[in-house]
């Protein structure tokens, strides 16, 4: 398309000067005039020639068809016979670009089968939910409100059965009106026994608000698709044990003044309400102990070992991994790939190799063979099998360079490291700090000397970014506000270079530091049972997929052996060539 638009520039321009040259020729002749525009006109003639031939070339289109479903920008080419003096007039129009051409451009490979599918079917395919929207919103904090709200209940409930009978919440139970002022007295008075009970309520309840804060009151680390079983479990006995204490709660106090009045029995006091209420913390407590042994300390015994690869660069790490689910296993995997795995570059997927290698690579691989006299078959078939023969040879020299090409990147990324390093050190060398004494200059704060020593290394810098493939992910903001950082805090010109020379781990990088990380977890099994020997499971994001592989860790059985002390001793052999 633009090479396009500008050989036709240029070919209008080389018109536009060969009509002044021959104008100005004619002019000279004076009396030309009129071969002058002879000639103008044959130069216009031969270069609209030359300009067809080349469109007809390019597009090999029809004559006399002007199609409407050509690629964007590409010329049609009308030829009709005029009455020019008898010659073709031919016509080049660039056709206007589609809007949606990229969205209608097919492109034909050889790997067609009848299984293949579309790119917008893969996108449909790995489609997750935007991390942004109301559902993912809903999934990430109605869970957690609803959670912390069965735990406020549950944690709220024995100050509530302490509190409603004086407050008079149960007016049935001690405002009978055959229950005497003496007995009432009784039910709601509260001894020195019952006051060390509240006593030691107030301690427990104080207990299981410091564990519950320390477990459960802490921002979650991932929304997974399945439910977790074993919090789902422990929110499950809380809301047994919580419906249990209330529903006898209530029947018992409700019941009280029916007691004493039918059967003239001993009534609920509110000394029993308050051990009642003390039994009910004692059992919060205990629950609090499985939820820490379930969630917290199960899994801390390593059990298998896990082997993540990353694709595509092929970087793979292994760990050790106790009793989990699959997609609790999935979120400690991407906990430790963002901060143990280097930084994935796809821009180094393809070595990059020197300019002047490349263009030789293309011109060798340019080369067209034409045979203008006739030759038989014969002398065909030998020079097939000659070019198949070369092709062959250069197949199996494809890994000669590679390994060339990688060594020569390598030696290309060592020299710019150390040009790099000389004049970040250069450039340390002309900033001093001053402290409390006169300066000759004006002081300049931390982002002005950074501005003013960043052009010295900045050539350097550069050409290491270009040569590693690193500049999308450092802007000249970010660098300048780097430095700016490093000279207030004195630090040295190794640690200044330090992000821009190590490339990890993956949280180094700004892309990657978002509030939220969106992955799509591929397994065979249901993601919420645990995992086992030979599960394999795949997290994918974007043009990155981990694959996760777990093994079970081996048996391993360990047996005693006593060495006899009596074996300890040595005797020295001794020859004729022994030098002692």
């Amino acid at each position: 398309m633009e090479n396009e638009s500008v050989k036709s520039e240029h070919s209008g321009r080389s018109r536009r000067s060969r009509n002044h040259n021959n104008n100005g020729g004619g002019g000279g002749g004076g009396g030309s005039g009129g071969g002058g525009s002879v000639n103008n006109g044959y130069h216009r003639e031969r270069d609209r020639s030359r300009h067809s031939h080349r469109s007809t070339h390019s597009s090999k289109s029809g004559k006399g068809i002007q199609r409407g479903d050509m690629a964007p920008y590409q010329t049609s080419v009308n030829m009709t016979d005029g009455s020019h003096d008898g010659q073709e007039v031919i016509e080049v129009q660039i056709l206007p670009q589609d809007e949606n051409w990229g969205e209608n451009t097919t492109a034909v490979t050889g790997n067609t089968s009848e299984q293949s599918i579309s790119m917008e079917d893969i996108n449909n395919m790995w489609h997750r939910e935007s991390d942004k929207g109301f559902g993912f919103a809903c999934r990430r904090y109605v869970e957690s409100t609803f959670y912390f709200l069965l735990g406020c209940g549950a944690f709220f409930s024995p100050v509530a059965m302490v509190v409603m009978p004086y407050v008079g919440f149960f007016p049935s139970a001690f405002d009978h009106p055959e229950i005497t002022q003496t007995v009432r007295t009784q039910l709601l008075a509260c001894s020195e026994q019952c006051k060390g009970q509240l006593v030691s309520l107030a301690a427990r309840l104080l207990l299981l608000a410091i564990g519950l804060w320390a477990v459960f009151m802490r921002r979650t680390s991932a929304t997974m698709p399945r439910i977790f079983l074993y919090r789902a479990l422990v929110l499950l006995l809380v809301t047994i044990c919580t419906f249990a204490y209330w529903l006898f709660y209530i029947v018992q106090v409700t019941n009280g003044a029916k007691i004493v009045v039918e059967t003239g029995g001993d009534a609920v006091d509110y000394k029993s309400l308050v051990g009642y209420a003390t039994n009910f913390v004692d059992t919060l407590l205990f629950i609090h102990y499985v939820a820490v042994v379930l969630l917290e300390l199960r899994h801390q015994q390593p059990s298998y070992y896990i082997k993540i690869i990353r694709s595509p660069d092929g970087v793979s790490r292994s760990y050790m991994l106790g009793q989990l689910s699959i997609q609790r296993a999935a979120v400690w995997v991407l906990q430790h790939y963002y901060v143990d795995f280097p930084i994935f570059n796809p821009y180094l997927e393809r070595i990059p190799i020197s300019v002047s290698k490349s263009q030789r690579n293309k011109i060798s691989n340019s080369f067209k063979y034409y045979e203008v006299d006739g030759v038989s078959n014969s002398q065909q078939q030998s020079q097939s099998r000659a070019v198949l023969a070369a092709n062959a040879r250069r197949r199996d020299s494809s890994h000669n360079e590679r390994f060339y090409e990688e060594h020569e990147y390598e030696r290309r990324v060592k020299k710019r490291r150390a040009r790099l390093i000389t004049a970040a050190e250069e450039a340390f060398t002309h900033i001093k700090r001053i402290h409390n004494e006169p300066a000759p200059a004006l002081p300049l704060d931390p982002q002005e000397a950074a501005s003013a020593v960043f052009p010295s290394m900045a050539r350097a810098l550069q050409k290491y970014l270009r040569v590693t493939r690193q500049q999308p992910r450092h802007t000249f903001e970010s660098i300048l506000k780097h430095l700016a950082h490093c000279l207030k805090h004195d630090l040295s010109p190794r640690a200044f270079l330090e992000p821009y020379l190590t490339e990890s781990p993956v949280m180094q990088s700004e892309k990657e530091r978002r509030w939220v990380q969106s992955w799509s977890l591929i397994c065979d099994e249901i993601v919420s049972r645990p995992i086992g020997n030979e599960c394999t499971f795949q997290l994918i994001q974007n043009d990155v997929s981990l694959m996760v592989t777990v093994h079970k860790l081996p048996h391993f059985n360990l047996a005693e052996e006593v060495v006899d002390p009596k074996s300890n001793k040595f005797v020295l052999k001794l020859n004729s060539e022994t030098s002692v």
